[in-house]
């Protein structure tokens, strides 16, 4: 091959065109991301049609938004009042061990760890010595929550993520990805264009006879993956041997009274239900089992525990628990819905559209799609989503709800080897730990074992080195500096209404 005809090759393969399939949240995330930081080198359209309506009811997040945020430049406080955000310091767990227990899931580090073990050794070894002390009193954001505090800025420590509406939030990078040179095209994807040879996508054609030509698609499609799955039959790993829930009934409600800096998800007979609380309304939904519970059933349910009138009218979703065999094929990456699904008990939904999109920027393929590139994206995709597969696995599992027959079946139930390997080194030893890159920290698998009744066996003996009264002195100095910590923050409606209130202006 002459050089002439090795440029002409080179161009051939050059990735310019990217192609947003489908808007929401999946959609817009990635069109900011890859307009913000990427902009100048890529030609972005994104198309979504108003006739099609979004899942839209994931309204809980988890921290690491806030770097993504900080990524793209976005301004806290804009945002939140776009969203109607509120401040979320982890998730109250109620009656998920036993019926009446509750236990918090903080996004606080607790306690102080040594080199060679971690806190919660030195709390169990307490236990024995006759301490009577809960595990959450020697968090910061766990007590906070409780006390109804939050403040965030430069003095603030708080690690902390948040409620919002996600309708607003994918207005609100809408608008920031069209600053940034995106195109959206307002039309309803009527078929796809594959290369007859490569079978690569070439254009999606809409409806309406327009085609949109790209060189790299992103299917943001939702459940129904229009691109990875209709079009290029990725496959599907179906996880609802473990995670058997497959429906959920969403309902907004007008607040009633202050939000709180945290999300509920209480246990029901056959499933659970979440409320989390925005500025003026509360996102509500029931997650459970059409096995054991029928859609009317499960619609009265829930209309008969939220508080505050409905702003909405309840409506069955139907999923499946899973992931894409390959979340990128061919030329095309799959976000969010269309990825997979991993039930939304611990807020992970829109964690892993913002993963996913870092991802493919961090290996884009801007001379051309190699195996190599593709076959690391899955392989890191993968780990991730088996890694939260099976922390949400764990809360089902560990479960001493007896009587119960969906309850029974989750806690009698085979379960992955990797989770079965947690739980048995807990039980025994005591022993958390967090992989490289795993998004779950030993703090919050401490917090939801201990919470569900899991009681370990024995602890680190290195803690047996501690005298009494050296552990008096730990415990209490953490107490008390923990203590004092709540008390300097005001109280979270308080700073949300001075802070980001919807009603207040934008600053430029």
């Amino acid at each position: 091959m002459d050089n002439s005809a090795a440029g002409e090759h080179s161009r051939e393969k050059m990735i310019k065109r990217v192609v947003i399939a489908g808007g929401g949240t999946a959609g817009w995330i990635a069109a900011a991301a890859l307009s913000k930081k990427l902009g100048e080198l890529l030609d972005i359209t994104l198309v979504e049609s108003d006739a099609i309506g979004t899942v839209g009811v994931g309204e809980a997040t988890i921290p690491p938004l806030r770097t993504f945020h900080h990524l793209l430049g976005i301004d806290e406080q804009a945002f939140m009042r776009a969203t109607q955000a509120t401040a979320k310091l982890g998730i109250a767990f109620e009656n998920w061990g036993r019926e009446g227990e509750r236990y918090m899931h903080s996004f606080g580090k607790t306690g102080t760890s040594a080199w060679m073990c971690d806190f919660h050794h030195f709390w169990l070894r307490g236990k024995e010595m006759g301490f009577d002390s809960e595990f959450g009193e020697f968090c910061l954001e766990h007590q906070a929550a409780e006390a109804g505090r939050f403040a965030t800025g430069p003095q603030s420590t708080l690690n902390f993520a948040y409620h919002l509406d996600a309708t607003r939030y994918a207005a609100f990078l809408r608008e920031i990805s069209e600053r940034h040179g995106v195109t959206r095209v307002e039309g309803k994807i009527g078929d796809v264009r594959q290369n007859a040879h490569s079978g690569d996508i070439e254009a999606l054609l809409l409806e309406d006879g327009r085609e949109i030509a790209g060189d790299l698609f992103i299917d943001c499609s939702g459940f129904r993956g229009l691109l990875i799955e209709k079009t290029l039959n990725s496959g599907f790993e179906d996880w609802s041997h473990w995670l058997p829930s497959d429906s959920a009934v969403p309902l907004q409600t007008r607040a009633v009274g202050p939000a709180m800096p945290y999300t509920r998800s209480i246990a029901e007979t056959t499933g659970w239900r979440w409320r989390i609380p925005l500025q003026e309304r509360v996102g509500n939904g029931l997650v459970y089992s059409s096995q054991y519970l029928s859609d009317d059933d499960a619609t009265s349910l829930l209309m008969a525990r939220v508080d505050g009138e409905p702003l909405t009218d309840p409506r069955v979703i139907r999923f499946t628990t899973g992931r894409r065999k390959a979340a990128w094929k061919n030329n095309c990456i799959a976000l969010g819905l269309a990825s997979g699904f991993i039930e939304p008990l611990e807020s992970t939904s829109i964690h892993l559209i913002v993963t996913g999109i870092v991802r493919l920027m961090q290996l884009f393929p801007f001379t051309g799609i190699e195996p190599s590139l593709q076959s690391e994206y899955n392989r890191q995709t993968r780990i991730e989503m088996e890694d939260i597969r099976d922390f949400i696995v764990l809360h089902y599992h560990v479960n001493q709800r007896e009587g119960d027959a969906f309850w029974d079946h989750c806690r009698q139930m085979a379960i992955p080897d990797s989770l079965a390997q947690r739980i048995a080194l807990f039980r025994e030893r005591a022993h958390a730990y967090q992989n490289n890159d795993e998004l779950f920290r030993v703090d919050s698998w401490v917090q939801v074992m201990l919470g569900q009744g899991l009681q370990p066996q024995s602890c680190h003996p290195v803690t047996q080195m501690m005298t009494r009264e050296e552990m008096q002195q730990l415990q209490s100095g953490l107490r008390a500096r923990v203590v004092q910590g709540v008390k300097a923050l005001p109280e979270h409606h308080a700073f949300v209404r001075q802070y980001c209130h919807a009603g207040s202006p934008v600053s430029a």
